[in-house]
């Protein structure tokens, strides 16, 4: 690690000047073991100076958030670091046979055995950290419950959340955090928000609790699964949040909507996957540009309204949803690799860890050399979206 962290602080840029807005926000999107990315483009912007307000987050985008804003500023990259390197550590019985590959001739590229190697260990033995399985089996318990519905315990997951994550920091309000997580009684997405309540391990347990692998987890007399079963993406509520303030996003997605035709059933279960979680995140995005133009059209129409007829109740609602906002969304997605397939979100291996993390801070430090890409939109635009790895900004 010692000679990633080398290469790291030698491309680094320095501080970036950001324009002033409301709100600065980080929307980390769900993706088990891709969620590595999403820390490589936080240590982008903390090394760049920038330091969100506003942290939402959905399955593995909320302990990273929990882990970002339970830690002290100077600590958090570290702290993301140990977090990452913990889940994704390799038992000392599995680290011979994995390490093969590294004394391999170079011209054999086995990362795609090295990570599905990685899945099957997960699958077998769970990740040190972060979840065990259960013995006996599910399908073979006498008991009901989470011994009877959920393959795998996620106690040493509140354990790690316990050690590195400062509860009364995190709720302290320097940061707003948001998680959202299912209601499995009643099917309806529901978000834990530090600005609304006390924020504990179990809102972001359950935020990631995604079945069968993992057991609902009980708040408050109600059960809760993985948020992304609904909506992968917590942009919606940054963007929909009232009153409305000129925001700066950077919306961090796991999954890419654009993708070859599949030619093979794995390469489908992959692809399918893709969809299924990135298609929210186009969809919060076109709703929020539909509704920008109907704010315009309303301005327009605002200019022809008779100055005695603004006085009225009815009027002067329509006249506040009119008020210009400045909306900047910065869209990174993390662009798969060929030889991933199917598992890469349980591939918990280290080195496709650092892979990952790697592409994160790469694609950060893309984006912020133009610092354009940062600004204010003009006030006719009112929201503008950028994405480093499209030709061009919109």
């Amino acid at each position: 690690m010692s000679g990633l962290k080398r290469k790291q602080a030698a491309a680094a840029p320095g501080t970036v000047e950001v324009p002033h807005y409301d709100v600065v926000a980080l929307v980390l999107q769900g993706g088990g073991a891709l969620g590595a990315y999403q820390a490589g483009v936080y240590e982008g912007l903390h090394e760049a100076g920038i330091r969100p307000t506003w942290l939402a987050g959905i399955s593995i985008g909320a302990l990273n958030a929990a882990v970002i804003a339970g830690s002290p500023v100077s600590q958090r990259v570290e702290r993301l670091r140990e977090f990452w390197e913990t889940i994704c550590a390799v038992p000392v019985d599995w680290s011979v046979n994995e390490g093969i590959a590294g004394n391999l001739p170079f011209a054999f590229d086995l990362r795609p055995a090295r990570n599905t190697a990685a899945a099957f260990r997960a699958l077998l033995v769970g990740q040190r950290g972060f979840f065990k399985p259960r013995f006996p089996p599910p399908f073979l318990s006498l008991f009901s419950g989470d011994a009877a519905t959920s393959f795998y315990d996620t106690a040493p997951l509140r354990e790690t959340l316990e050690r590195l994550v400062d509860f009364d920091r995190l709720n302290a309000g320097d940061v707003r955090v948001s998680v959202a997580a299912v209601n499995v009684r009643s099917g309806n997405l529901v978000y834990f928000d530090s600005a609304e309540r006390r924020l504990r391990a179990e809102h972001f347990m359950a935020s990631g609790a995604l079945p069968p692998g993992f057991p609902a987890v009980e708040i408050d007399g109600e059960y809760y699964w993985d948020g992304g079963m609904v909506s992968n993406t917590p942009l919606s509520r940054v963007l929909n949040s009232e009153p409305r303030r000129d925001t700066l996003t950077f919306q961090v997605d796991l999954w890419s909507a654009k993708g070859r035709l599949p030619y093979d059933l794995l390469e489908v279960a992959s692809r399918k996957k893709d969809i299924q979680y990135s298609s929210r995140t186009r969809a919060v995005t076109n709703q929020a540009l539909q509704m920008q133009k109907m704010r315009q059209a309303l301005q327009r129409l605002m200019i022809e309204v008779p100055e005695a007829a603004k006085r009225h109740p009815e009027i002067r609602a329509i006249a506040e949803l009119t008020t210009d906002r400045a909306c900047n969304i910065v869209h990174l997605i993390y662009q798969s690799k060929a030889f991933e397939g199917h598992s890469k979100d349980y591939e918990f291996g280290p080195e496709a860890m650092r892979e990952h993390w790697q592409s994160g801070l790469d694609d950060i430090r893309r984006t912020l050399a133009d610092p354009r890409r940062l600004s204010r939109p003009a006030p006719d635009l009112g929201i503008v979206t950028h994405d480093v790895h499209r030709e061009g900004c919109t």
